[in-house]
């Protein structure tokens, strides 16, 4: 009967009995000697990955040039403060007059009042309350149509729904389509960048921040010691070493292929497969010994970079066009101002919509108060209102195009 082999030092019983296996051995990243294990070096290499990442951000920002402040957007319009702007703040007492007017016609309203006028008698009585309703009708005549543009926001049984609310998908799509179609599209976008000449200039901003970085003498002291340590902390492990040897000698044999030179190789490896590692591990060995001829070398290196890409900064600079403007092809600017404007509920669309037209849509509103109390009085005296409303009104007109024509002048001037 065969006996067992005896149990290793390291092997474990059932559960429950045996040593503990020790824990593994965490790789030290910011160690100085070789390192231990395949593990441990693909540590160091993720650590030595990131602090390369460090150093290149560290030496862009040395040298990239100060920031250009962005152009502040254009400031909002002033209020135009001219004549109408101006009327507007009278505008707003029309109704409450137009009312106090109304409520004292019932206790005074020129009874028993007639004014004698070229032979002609114009009676007075009831012409407070006749101006006061007129005025009244205009006025809430248009705050109710305006009004109706945009309430009730939520349809109703009875009042239905406002004209802006109803139509809102409509409005968003019209909006949109304006947008894209006039003010934001593929073509105006494409326009701009090659009228600014942005690709260029940031051709030329990469190269020169490229030939600062590479000629940083502390950019390059950094980088070698870098290099140094990543070399001799991986290179001068035997468990690593051992793994880039076996690499290296599968891809050379599938680099020689199967022809004389592949025979002659895999009969080398056939007779002496030791001597052939062993070739390899001694090459690989002398690479850190040689580690300073190869940091001399860098210098070199990164000295002829930037010629290198001066050399290829035309086609650096249309390939970036190309990839710029190929972007910009792909943008569906209606799509994305379309689904951004979907997001407004009737509240904000009638926010958006008010902010540009509230000052005119009050100025309609009140001015309709005024046209009404004008209208009061053609329908007190049709005949002698519609007279002087008529003298006044062409009065207005000569004077406003005279003056216009006044100004005209003078600008060309």
């Amino acid at each position: 009967m065969e006996s067992e082999a005896p149990a290793s030092p390291g092997d474990t019983g059932a559960a429950g009995s045996g040593p503990a296996s020790p824990d593994p051995v965490l790789p030290d990243p910011a160690g100085t000697g070789p390192v231990g294990s395949v593990h441990e070096a693909r540590a160091v290499t993720r650590a030595r990955a990131r602090d390369l990442r460090a150093l290149v951000g560290a030496a862009l920002r040395r040298h990239l040039p100060p920031a250009v402040p962005r152009e502040r957007a254009a400031p909002e319009p002033p209020r135009v403060e001219g004549s109408h702007a101006g009327a507007l703040r009278v505008l707003r007492l029309v109704p409450w007059a137009l009312g106090s007017l109304f409520v004292a016609s019932f206790a005074w309203d020129f009874r028993g009042v007639s004014i004698p006028v070229a032979g002609h008698s114009f009676v007075l009585e009831g012409l407070l309350r006749i101006l006061a309703v007129s005025g009244l009708i205009g006025f809430y005549t248009n705050w109710l149509a305006i009004s109706m543009l945009f309430r009730p926001r939520r349809r109703r049984p009875v009042f239905g729904q406002g004209l802006v609310p109803a139509q809102r998908e409509r409005v968003i799509y019209r909006l949109a389509r304006a947008v894209s179609d006039e003010l934001i599209n593929e073509e105006i976008i494409k326009r701009k960048i090659e009228e600014a000449r942005i690709i260029p200039k940031y051709r030329e901003m990469a190269l020169s921040v490229t030939r600062g970085v590479l000629e940083d003498p502390e950019f390059r002291r950094e980088l070698k010691a870098l290099t140094a340590d990543y070399v001799e902390r991986v290179l001068t492990s035997e468990e690593v070493r051992r793994r880039i040897v076996d690499f290296l000698a599968e891809k050379i044999e599938a680099a020689v292929g199967e022809g004389v030179t592949g025979l002659a190789l895999k009969a080398y490896r056939y007779l002496n497969e030791d001597d052939f590692k062993r070739r390899l591990d001694r090459a690989i060995h002398q690479l850190p010994a040689s580690l300073d001829l190869v940091l001399d070398e860098m210098d070199t290196l990164l000295d002829r970079i930037p010629a290198r890409i001066e050399a290829r900064a035309e086609d650096i600079e249309a390939w970036a066009t190309k990839a710029v403007l190929g972007f910009v092809e792909q943008l569906d600017v209606y799509s994305m101002i379309m689904s951004n404007m979907a997001k407004y509920d009737e509240a904000r669309l009638e926010d958006l919509l008010k902010k540009s037209t509230n000052e005119q849509l009050n100025y309609i509103k009140y001015l309709g108060g005024v046209l009404g109390f004008v209208g009061g009085l053609v329908i007190w005296e049709p005949v002698a209102s519609l007279a002087v409303l008529g003298t006044i009104g062409l009065g207005l007109w000569a004077l406003d195009e005279v003056l216009y024509r006044v100004g005209s002048a003078r600008s060309a001037a």
